[in-house]
């Protein structure tokens, strides 16, 4: 008896059944084209995350609201599927709603009535803990926290340093030590305290309402940038608690922070070591101002080195920080809640 070929080799010999087999081929691979091309056609959550995001701000955090009405994220930051919205009739459409903490003062009732299935709400907060009253009454209400801690759902510091390739060093023409811009003065506060030690051994140039000199805002950085060291003190002490007072009136102005706030270490997270100096680096207020006193030139450069390697990027427009919300979506836990948003902006 004849060798004979197995059963599928015999038909593939067979014209018809070759060329259905690669109509086959061909259908199947035109089909996955097609769904490569136009995956708006799979599964609803592919669909959803392929629409603009609607973001409804409760209430802008700022007393000046801007005007959202156009498509801001796209044309002033680059985040592109991102609609920012102040109007409250938009809630059944909103996936996210913003709630900064200081709308939540008045209660509870400020607070929508419902919460649509698979909508997110935001609790925003710039403050420390030490100024932050009223969290116990809003358990198990956010689904995340946007605030200046690193560890927050969304973070949103104060000011950063972004790499740039300058290679330079601009140091502005100094005509006086010390300087401090305080607004609000409490003597009990540690930095009204220290202030006052400090002050025992070294003029401090001091601005803003609570000396009755207030500086404009075009002339706050001119007149700062004059000092050689700006005392940035914080209101209050906390883990990642670092303000404008170092990015804005110290950095950026081409000053030497002089810092009270949490510790070296957790400074040293944001900007390099050697860029400030910190209150706890000496065993007294004598010795610190003993070192700002004597301190030589060359120095005193050493501590603008990282100018050569970036420059300081402020964070002070909230549209920027809430077009951030679209960035950090799709990596956010849905349906999550605080349980107990006290302890852990306390923590």
């Amino acid at each position: 008896m004849p060798w004979a070929l197995p059963l599928r080799w015999s038909l593939w010999g067979r014209p018809g059944v070759k060329a259905l087999v690669t109509a086959g081929v061909f259908v199947t691979t035109l089909w996955n084209v097609r769904f490569f091309l136009n995956p708006s056609k799979g599964s609803g959550e592919e669909l959803k995350h392929r629409e603009p995001l609607v973001i409804l701000v409760w209430e802008w955090p700022s007393k000046q609201v801007p005007n959202v009405s156009r498509d801001v994220c796209r044309e002033l930051y680059s985040i592109t599927g991102c609609h920012l919205t102040t109007e409250r009739q938009l809630l059944h459409q909103a996936d996210v709603v913003v709630f900064p903490h200081s709308s939540l003062q008045p209660g509870r009732d400020k607070l929508p009535k419902e919460r649509l299935p698979g909508q997110n709400w935001v609790w925003v907060s710039l403050e420390s803990p030490s100024n932050t009253r009223a969290l116990a009454a809003w358990n198990k209400t956010f689904n995340w926290v946007m605030t200046y801690r690193q560890d927050s759902d969304i973070f949103i510091p104060y000011g950063k340093l972004v790499p740039n390739r300058s290679a330079t060093v601009n140091i502005p023409a100094k005509t006086s030590l010390v300087s401090w811009v305080i607004s609000n003065y409490h003597r009990t506060q540690k930095r009204a305290e220290v202030y006052k030690n400090l002050s025992r051994y070294l003029h401090v140039n001091i601005y803003g309402k609570a000396n009755n000199k207030p500086l404009c805002k075009d002339c706050l950085l001119s007149t700062i940038s004059k000092s050689k060291f700006y005392l940035a003190f914080e209101n209050s002490i906390h883990r990642d608690y670092i303000t404008e007072k170092l990015w804005r009136n110290s950095l950026l102005a081409g000053t030497v922070p002089v810092v009270l706030g949490p510790p070296r270490a957790n400074y040293e997270q944001f900007v390099p070591a050697d860029s400030f100096i910190h209150v706890n680096d000496f065993g007294s207020l004598e010795e610190l101002a003993t070192f700002l006193k004597t301190m030589n030139s060359s120095r005193y450069r050493q501590f603008f080195a990282w100018q050569r390697r970036f420059s300081v990027k402020l964070y002070a427009d909230w549209r920027e920080r809430i077009c951030t919300i679209c960035t950090a979506y799709p990596h956010l836990h849905q349906g999550h809640l605080y349980p107990d948003l006290k302890s852990w902006f306390n923590s």
